[in-house]
């Protein structure tokens, strides 16, 4: 970008949520950074704060200066829809919401509780459709950008992940359906399926990565060996895919290979993806 070009993100304005922390964070870092005017929500305070004063510490945006950070949760539709509310109010505008608030899963589907499913599916899939349809008749004024975070796992399932899939599965469902919806009204949909992601040390992760090491019960990844990918990369290969419009992002690209395969002949799929994992002990 030569010093003359305006940066495709600046004045625009964006929602992360889940973006006191983790990689939610790093990528309004990012985004505020190149000139964005940022809202993010998140349920701890002490988080807000902090990320607000990071935030407004890199901004580079001439008309949003000053961050807006508030206190929501995504499983409570009069949370999203005040918080929403204060977005327009306070911004008057919005061009690209990030749905990245979530958590990840451990043990065997087999043996997790129905409490447990309904749990995460209200916080994976029905918290990012809350988010969507509330901030849909704006994104829609601005021709903008909705990104759904996914995970490899919303390809292909993998053992020791619990109910995590069965979620994700269908956040790539309601992505595709948006795309099919909404592209010819001028709403771009991106659904982004990342493998394990680097964790700061000094920061917590609303979404618990694939990680590389997960024999042990809780460790991140389910077993999955796959190297992390530096939340800053993800970061700016996310926001180079809206200025492009791509409909997916899927890293490790070559994992696409296996999506394929496992459509085609599902026992090859299964047998790489128990090879690509550990048993639990």
């Amino acid at each position: 970008m030569s010093g003359k070009e305006q940066d495709y993100w600046q004045d625009k304005v964006a929602v992360v949520t889940g973006g006191s922390h983790g990689f939610g964070r790093v990528l309004a870092k990012t985004l505020a950074a190149r000139g964005a005017g940022i809202a993010i929500c998140g349920r701890r305070e002490d988080l807000l704060r902090d990320a607000a004063r990071e935030l407004a510490s890199v901004t580079k945006s001439r008309q949003y200066s000053e961050p807006l950070a508030i206190q929501a949760d995504v499983t409570s539709a009069e949370q999203v829809e005040e918080f929403f509310r204060r977005v327009q109010e306070h911004f008057g505008r919005l061009d690209l919401l990030v749905n990245n608030a979530g958590s990840s899963a451990r043990g065997l589907v087999s043996e997790t509780p129905v409490e447990e499913i309904a749990r995460l599916f209200d916080l994976n899939c029905l918290g990012t459709i809350r988010c969507t349809q509330a901030a849909l008749p704006s994104l829609l004024e601005s021709r903008g950008h909705l990104v759904q975070i996914g995970s490899l796992a919303a390809k292909t399932a993998s053992r020791n992940l619990g109910a995590y899939p069965i979620t994700k599965f269908a956040v790539a469902a309601y992505s595709q359906q948006l795309r099919l919806e909404l592209n010819e009204k001028g709403v771009h949909v991106l659904l982004v399926c990342p493998g394990p992601i680097q964790k700061r040390p000094s920061s917590e992760s609303s979404t618990a990565p694939e990680g590389t090491n997960a024999a042990k019960k809780g460790a991140p990844g389910g077993g999955v060996r796959l190297r992390g990918i530096p939340p800053e990369k993800l970061a700016r290969k996310i926001l180079r895919a809206c200025e492009k419009r791509q409909p997916e992002l899927i890293i490790p690209g070559r994992a696409r290979l296996l999506f394929t395969l496992q459509q085609i002949v599902p026992s090859w799929g299964d047998w790489i993806v128990n090879r690509m994992t550990r048993s639990s002990p």
